[in-house]
């Protein structure tokens, strides 16, 4: 809707700028990435994650000559729908409320924008620009068959959910993952699950760590792990750059309504990149998410969060008072809707600390 105000930021960066201010980027603090925040001060949260993927969406869109805003919102609000534990407690909440439709961090992002954020007079929600929701819940690409909480949005039309998303959020996607591969290999060598050694044989990767090497020998460890990390941040940002730079050159488009209508994604490595990247998640899939501490955590946060769940679809007035109003009999899907978007919303200790006050002092089980 429009707005009485008078304004001195582009209309993407009040989306920006919202997002920023919203609660649900705050809980981001306390959401794990792939370790569990009381685990140890320097490993990345759902926050310092959505930081670092800005960054590199907001670096993208200005060597590109893109819109560095729409850019960084993007980045910044793509996982505001996460839950607890990471995609372990996505998976318990997905399991749990299977026969009212399941879970989907994407979907629940795109509810905490139009919806479930109340901060302002006159809308719920954050009242986003309709590309920047386009962008947000395209970010991975069209939707041919959008949940129905997107399809029956009134913006759904203006968001030509078909096609393609805008280049801002094409490259909000890729930032992701560049983010995500090198701060989970700096992670998983700071937590111990592998060594540098471990990389000599990944492609670019030990190349890069043996170009350090050679060029600093005998610096410390860490400076090393950083300065490898470094270099390699660079060398994926600068290939996708240049590879984008040739897709745009071909197809030549010239306006976003031309990105939409391309048939493919504009944005993306080179291939020889794209096996890279590739081999590198392969690596950590094997080595850091599959690691047995990793999977111990994951294990204990998969049943906390199924617990909480069942317990609350039974007893629906065990909820807090704001949720209550909007739950209905026990099983029912009005109550389902209800513990999805409040166990969702939950930060990995308030989860642990809801869970010790339903459990641990009645020994209750559902």
């Amino acid at each position: 809707m429009v707005e009485p105000d008078s304004d001195l930021r582009s209309d993407f960066q009040r989306d920006r700028d919202r997002v920023v201010h919203s609660t649900a980027f705050r809980r981001l603090e306390y959401k794990t990435q792939v370790l569990v925040n009381f685990e140890g001060d320097h490993y990345r949260t759902r926050l310092t994650h959505s930081l670092e993927v800005a960054q590199i969406a907001r670096t993208l869109s200005r060597a590109l000559g893109l819109d560095e805003d729409l850019a960084e919102a993007v980045a910044l609000a793509h996982d505001l729908g996460h839950s607890p534990f990471g995609h372990a407690g996505e998976t318990a909440l997905d399991a749990a409320l299977g026969r009212f439709g399941g879970f989907d961090h994407n979907v629940q992002t795109f509810r905490v924008v139009t919806r479930l954020e109340q901060r302002y007079a006159l809308f719920d929600g954050l009242n986003l620009t309709a590309v920047t929701l386009e962008s947000l819940i395209k970010h991975n690409g069209p939707l041919q068959e959008p949940h129905p909480a997107i399809a029956q949005h009134p913006l759904a039309d203006a968001m030509q959910l078909g096609l393609q998303p805008p280049l801002e959020a094409q490259l909000a996607a890729i930032a992701d993952d560049i983010a995500y591969c090198n701060h989970d290999m700096d992670d998983g060598l700071r937590a111990g699950f592998f060594s540098l050694g471990d990389l000599a044989d990944l492609p670019l990767v030990g190349a890069v760590v043996a170009e350090v090497e050679a060029a600093y020998p005998g610096v410390d460890r860490r400076r090393l792990i950083h300065e490898a990390n470094r270099r390699l941040i660079d060398r994926m940002v600068a290939d996708l750059v240049a590879e984008t730079g040739h897709r745009l050159a071909a197809v030549g488009p010239r306006s976003m309504k031309e990105v939409r209508e391309a048939g493919r994604a504009l944005a993306g490595f080179s291939p020889e990149m794209g096996r890279a990247v590739q081999a590198l998640r392969g690596f950590l899939h094997q080595r850091m998410y599959r690691h047995y501490k990793v999977n111990r955590m994951a294990r204990t946060a998969r049943q906390l969060v199924t617990e909480l769940v069942e317990l609350l679809l039974a007893a629906p007035d065990c909820l807090p008072e704001r949720w209550q109003t909007r739950a209905g009999a026990p099983g029912s899907a009005a109550t389902a809707d209800a513990v999805r978007d409040y166990v969702a919303g939950m930060t990995d200790r308030f989860a642990v600390d809801e869970h010790d006050r339903l459990f641990k002092l009645t020994g209750f089980r559902p």
